[in-house]
């Protein structure tokens, strides 16, 4: 039957969906002043930030002093921080007493270290595999032979004289990088239905956590060597890292196993059935989802880490801390009323600097790693 001429098709009342844009004044109305009690503590808030931030630039820029050849530049009555001071010394913050003439190779250490960082942390690199062959196995070696100039007709440099933001970095790298593994096995082993594994595990992990890492230091500088054959040493330098890497490892053993926790026992079971053996079960299946879970965790103790390295000082090496401390104790020519505060304020912006820097690539790759759960 054909259709009156008059009647028009249906038409779809179906909208396009509103945009949603960003309202500035909504969100400041909804988040900072939704009732009397938030809007006067925001506006408390606001003036307690400008008191402070006033402060510190009055200090750290208004009243500062940029240029001087010693301490008198800044011995003015209100002068603020003396720059002056940290422009002079820049160069011992960075290498300690490392030789002027051979700091370059202090630099091409860094950057071949910068390299291989950035190939692993940067996903858009393609040879994971090459670049972390490199960074655990290449890098450590050449590093070696460019920092002491063991051969190659270098000029040797003892450990002695190293120093400054150089030692921190070693110390926190060397730290973080060898403690890992430590970690992996003493949670793995923790969990271990082998009597002995397990209870070796627990005790080293719990002895360990039982004292501080200023103990842990004194024994592998002072204690270590009584323990060694006659002839037998160990740079102090080496015996730090070492202590640095088995202190460490117990700790983030701890975090790694509530990882390995958290995961269900389906998981375990999948991998039985799929005939997987026991390394493959952990290393394949296990271990990279209990490692996403406790990255917040694993960065937290990284950074504890990085700002245990000051502690060095207590046994003779100066990292950036230490190398501060004694610019600012040593130097008579610099000696003013607000050059001590001038120079730990550069030493934590640094430590501020790497450890922001740290929590904030966490963040990203958490993010990255688990965007197929987000809802």
């Amino acid at each position: 039957m054909k259709e009156p001429a008059n009647i028009e098709p249906a038409r779809s009342t179906a909208r396009r969906p509103p945009v949603r844009g960003f309202d500035p004044l909504g969100w400041v109305r909804r988040n900072l002043f939704s009732s009397p009690l938030n809007g006067l503590l925001t506006l408390a808030g606001i003036y307690a930030v400008w008191l402070a931030g006033s402060a510190v630039i009055d200090w750290a820029i208004v009243r500062a002093v940029f240029a001087g050849k010693d301490g008198s530049a800044c011995a003015a009555p209100g002068t603020g921080a003396c720059w002056a001071f940290v422009a002079a010394k820049f160069d011992q913050f960075i290498y300690g007493r490392y030789p002027e003439p051979e700091r370059l190779r202090v630099d091409l250490t860094m950057l071949l270290g910068v390299i291989g960082l950035a190939g692993l942390m940067i996903p858009a690199v393609p040879r994971k595999g090459w670049f972390a062959a490199y960074f655990l196995f290449v890098f450590p070696v050449i590093a070696f032979y460019l920092l002491t100039g063991a051969g190659f007709g270098m000029v040797p440099v003892e450990t002695e004289r190293w120093g400054g933001l150089m030692v921190t970095l070693i110390v926190a790298i060397v730290g973080i990088v060898a403690s890992f593994p430590v970690a992996v096995l003493l949670a793995i082993g923790r969990r271990s239905r082998l009597p002995f594994v397990r209870w070796a595990s627990i005790g080293f992990i719990e002895m360990v956590r039982g004292v501080p890492l200023i103990t842990m230091l004194f024994m592998a500088s002072v204690m270590l060597p009584l323990f060694l054959p006659d002839g037998v040493t160990f740079d102090k330098l080496l015996r730090a890292l070492i202590g640095v890497a088995l202190f460490q490892g117990a700790y983030l053993a701890e975090v790694i196993r509530g990882g390995l926790q958290a995961i269900p026992r389906g998981q375990y079971e999948a991998a039985d059935a799929l005939g997987l053996s026991y390394p493959q079960k952990i290393g394949l299946i296990v271990m990279p989802q209990a490692l996403k879970l406790v990255i917040p965790g694993i960065v937290n103790s990284f950074i504890a880490l990085f700002k245990d390295t000051s502690l060095v000082l207590i046994i003779g090496l100066f990292d950036l801390l230490g190398i501060v401390q004694q610019a600012v104790s040593s130097d008579a020519a610099w000696f003013s009323p607000s050059t001590p505060l001038t120079g730990y304020v550069f030493a934590g912006f640094v430590f501020w600097v790497f450890c922001f820097g740290m929590s904030r690539y966490a963040q990203w790759m958490e993010r990255r790693l688990s965007g197929g759960e987000r809802r």
